[in-house]
């Protein structure tokens, strides 16, 4: 998962796989499946009148949030329980959650203007700010198709490994083995996972050439003996 930042003085080199625009109200929402050498992520852009935010959520991270959503769609639409709607928010249903070393906040809250959907990624840096995004009640609802959708369509084989998966722990890192396929053929993908960061990384080998791959992985073995 990656947000497109430079690193290492080099960008990443990113495919564009789908992408949905929604205007709600006065804002603008962007929905966008891409995908890059870590792997495929959903990106949702609120654009206001002078403002613009965004989170980015893995495959796993956006079935997490999507799940918990699918909770909350009954109590959107319901009449308010108070006589007057209240000017500042008030808190309506909350859910967290932890997927890849992030932690999300789900919530559904009530002001004057009605309901909505606040949903919050906090940062692995400290440093960084919080990203979130507000979705009004009158854009929930398609929004959580939409990305009910790309899952069902991009998903498969992005999602997360299986707790019976292949892993290997050295130093301070976990590699993961996940065997998959997709529309374009099957593949193993090899997940890095940092354990005091959590931060995330993987390459993708198409299956077709893990017998080559096992090769040279001999060959540098063998000659790591000789040394």
């Amino acid at each position: 998962m990656s947000d497109g930042s430079v690193e290492r003085g080099t960008k990443r080199s990113e495919d564009s796989l789908a992408t949905y625009q929604l205007t709600v109200q006065y804002k603008r929402y962007y929905i966008d499946v891409n995908e890059n050498s870590r792997g495929r992520y959903i990106k949702i852009a609120e654009l206001g009148a002078n403002y613009k935010s965004r989170i980015i959520l893995s495959i796993p991270a956006a079935k997490a949030v999507v799940a918990e959503v699918a909770k909350m769609l009954p109590l959107i639409d319901e009449p308010s329980t108070e006589e007057h709607a209240p000017k500042e928010s008030s808190l309506i249903k909350s859910e967290t959650l932890n997927v890849d070393g992030r932690k999300f906040y789900i919530d559904l809250k009530e002001n004057d203007r009605g309901r909505f959907l606040r949903i919050a990624q906090m940062p692995t840096n400290p440093r960084q700010t919080r990203q979130q995004i507000a979705i009004p009640s009158d854009g929930i609802h398609e929004i959580y198709k939409t990305l009910a959708d790309f899952l069902v369509k991009f998903g498969e084989g992005h999602d997360q490994e299986s707790p019976n998966a292949p892993k290997v722990t050295a130093e301070n890192k976990s590699f993961i083995f996940h065997v998959g396929k997709n529309d374009r053929g099957e593949f193993v993908r090899i997940s890095e996972i940092k354990l005091n960061s959590g931060y995330r990384s993987a390459i993708t080998v198409p299956m077709s050439a893990m017998i080559d791959f096992r090769k040279e992985l001999d060959v540098i073995i063998a000659n790591q003996g000789k040394q």
